[in-house]
């Protein structure tokens, strides 16, 4: 039987650039034996089924102050409304005391999908507070592991499935090579991260540094893909663009924000690095690692223990945390091995394929909804 599913999210709206809103859209646009109703603003969204409703709550798509207490008023209304609310946004203690305490629904059943517990940041009794759902959904096997040994027996992992159409492989974008002064010859290493969180940066441009300078006649190219979200951003992007400056090597280095084609940035690399000390603050599986998989991109990982779940020897490389030198060495050897590259990148548009299909992540969910 169809049930009336309110995703509560963020405002979705393009650009699909953001892993939080691009699944939330995506869902809504697979999942079609429910009737689903996104929040959103006046921009209507392209290619929805019928079965989904547009809800246009917001101003704008920034989740500012007065988004966040446009969303709390509208789930305080509607608590009569929906067979089954799904909250998608990250827990925290103030947002679960808010919807516990005046907003939660007084008839239908409700799932939290938790994309990142922030163990780092809540004792265990402040996470059994904020988990009050009827279903608890994970990204990863390893924080169901977490929660059930805190005693939650409702929980699923589903993994944060991608749009295999959009993420495929495909040739260099004429447009970004223009538009970063790279020539499609060229070898282009990317980094899809953040400047100030993840712990990535500084290591990242001691390496650039340390190998440019030693091999100035080099035809790889370098571009820092990483949006910058705010002030601390800002300021750090400055500073290693002095750095490189001051280095004689930023003629090397691109440096790139937004990009609406998420799909056409990864396919214009030729390797991508996540070299990342730490997860903080990103969801259990960042969809950045999963979407250059599906592009049939040779990703550089870290040896982080939240990356065990989704690497391993044939989709990916990995290095120890920290390391300028292993970071060098495994883009040199990628480049010069075409056939490892291409192996690799062939299991890990082969991996994608298996494990992070949308439709069968929609199937998934789609299962939970009936099942409550």
């Amino acid at each position: 039987m169809s049930k009336k599913v309110l995703l509560a999210t963020r405002p979705l709206v393009p650009p699909w650039d953001e892993a939080s809103k691009n699944f939330a859209y995506f869902l809504g646009r697979e999942v079609k034996n429910h009737a689903l109703t996104l929040l959103t603003t006046k921009t209507a969204l392209e290619g929805l089924p019928e079965t989904v409703t547009e809800k246009p709550l917001f101003p704008s798509g920034h989740f500012n102050l007065r988004a966040k207490w446009n969303l709390f008023q509208y789930l305080r209304k509607v608590r009569d409304t929906f067979d089954i609310t799904h909250y998608l946004f990250t827990p925290t203690k103030q947002n679960t005391s808010l919807i516990r305490k005046f907003a939660l629904p007084r008839k239908g059943k409700t799932i939290q999908t938790i994309a990142t517990l922030r163990d780092d940041l809540y004792s265990a009794d402040d996470i059994c507070s904020m988990l009050f759902a009827d279903a608890l959904v994970t990204y990863t096997k390893k924080t169901k592991g977490k929660l059930e040994a805190l005693g939650f027996h409702n929980v699923h992992t589903i993994y944060p499935g991608i749009d295999l159409q959009r993420f495929r492989p495909q040739e260099k974008s004429e447009t970004l090579l223009s538009q970063f002064d790279i020539t499609k010859e060229q070898f282009i290493v990317m980094y899809p991260g953040e400047y100030v969180r993840l712990g990535a940066t500084d290591m990242i441009t001691d390496a650039l540094i340390s190998f440019f300078s030693q091999n100035p006649e080099t035809d790889i190219r370098f571009v820092f893909a990483c949006r910058v979200k705010n002030e601390a951003d800002k300021k750090k992007k400055e500073e290693v663009r002095k750095r490189l400056l001051d280095a004689n090597v930023l003629g090397y280095i691109t440096f790139s924000d937004t990009v609406s084609d998420m799909g056409a940035l990864y396919n214009t690399a030729d390797v991508i690095i996540f070299p990342v000390t730490d997860l903080h603050g990103k969801f259990d599986v960042p969809l950045v690692i999963i979407e250059a998989y599906a592009c049939a991109k040779p990703v550089i990982l870290s040896s982080l223990p939240a990356f065990e779940e989704f690497s391993n020897e044939h989709i990916c490389v990995t290095i120890p945390k920290g390391s300028s030198e292993e970071l060098i060495k495994s883009i040199a050897e990628l480049k010069q091995n075409v056939a490892l590259r291409t192996r690799i990148s062939d299991e890990a548009r082969r991996y994608a394929e298996t494990y992070f299909d949308l439709h069968q992540t929609a199937k998934e969910y789609e299962a939970i909804y009936d099942a409550l």
